[in-house]
This record gives structure tokens, sequence and C-alpha cells, in this order.
């Protein structure tokens, strides 16, 4: 067996600029999901999520980075599928983004510099301004784009939120760890 060595690679600046990030703000649709509604013929909201994307959550807990989700909506979905991450800082029917995520700051004893977000739309705008980090996912609106330091090449709920994850990991230096952690021993 050969040992691995890290895919991802992102420009030395944009690394520097991403250091020291200790909280990541997310939205829910069009970042952790593709942003279209999906409805049963009984009303019920069903959403899409993808699996790297709830990997890179749970390696950024690892990393002692915490995701925090500050949505617009709220459905059981979207519930269930965030406490099967483990993520328990979320604020659910938002659309002021910007006092819920002081509140949490706040409450980890954290501020804006230690922060990243990532959004795609102009309710997320107040908070990626404020952040010392912003990333949007490709297909996000003009206006997310031209705010972000970093524009994904993965659309929102096929892997964006993964590569803003993973980018915040090499940024921290948790990266490789990671994965030789999750490799396991070399063996002959």
């Amino acid at each position: 067996m050969r040992p691995i060595t890290p895919a991802v690679n992102f420009p030395p600046e944009l690394l520097l600029k991403a250091q020291g990030i200790r909280v990541a703000f997310f939205d829910v649709d069009g970042v952790l999901t593709d942003g279209g509604l999906y409805f049963s013929e009984h009303g019920e909201t069903l959403k899409r999520f993808s699996t790297l994307d709830g990997h890179g959550l749970k390696l950024l807990r690892q990393a002692g980075i915490t995701p925090v989700v500050i949505t617009g909506r709220d459905s059981k979905p979207l519930r269930v599928r965030l406490q099967a991450l483990g993520i328990t800082q979320v604020r659910y029917g938002t659309e002021d983004k910007c006092p819920a995520a002081e509140t949490i700051l706040a409450d980890l004893g954290l501020n804006w510099s230690q922060a990243a977000a990532m959004g795609d739309d102009w309710p997320d705008l107040p908070v990626m301004r404020r952040c010392a980090f912003a990333c949007a996912p490709a297909n996000a609106h003009a206006q997310a784009k031209s705010l972000a330091h970093h524009v994904t090449t993965a659309r929102g709920g096929n892997g964006a939120a993964r590569e803003f994850c993973d980018l915040l990991l090499v940024a921290a230096g948790h990266y490789a760890d990671l994965l030789e952690h999750a490799m396991g021993p070399l063996r002959p």
C-alpha cells in the first residue's frame, strides 16, 4: 500500500485568508441542498442532502471548528438530517440571520474575525459580509458570489459545502491528519 497524499489544493492567499476560523455558518437551501423545494402529494417538503457535505460538517467538528446552521426555513427532514450529523448550533425559521449569528458567536465566546460563512442569496449577505471568510456555491446568486472570497466549483447540495469544509480544514492545518486517521495504519 502506498501513502495517501491530500488531493485538494487551494491557493496560498486563500488559505491565509481562511486561517483562524473557529466557527462556520451555513445556509441550507442552495448550500446544503440544491435549492429546489420538493413537495409530496400531502404537502410535505422533501429535501435532498449530499453525504459529501454531511461528512465535511462532521470533519469540521472533529477539527474543533463549530458548524452552525442558520436557515429561514424549518422542516422535519432538515431537523432529522442535522441531528444525524450532530449539529447542535442551529437556528430555524430565521429570516434576519445576523442577530442569530451574533448571539451564537457570543455564546461560543468568539467574534466575527474567527467566523466563516457560506451562503447563496441575499438573506445570507449580512452574515457573509461580517465574517472573516465568505464562500458561495457555484450556483449562488451573483451578489453572493461577488461578496465571497471563494466560489466553489461544486453546486449547492452537490459537494459545495464539502469543498468549503475542506478549504477550512486545510487552512487550519487539520486536513492531512484527518485524512491519515481515516485511512488507518499502513499494513505490509
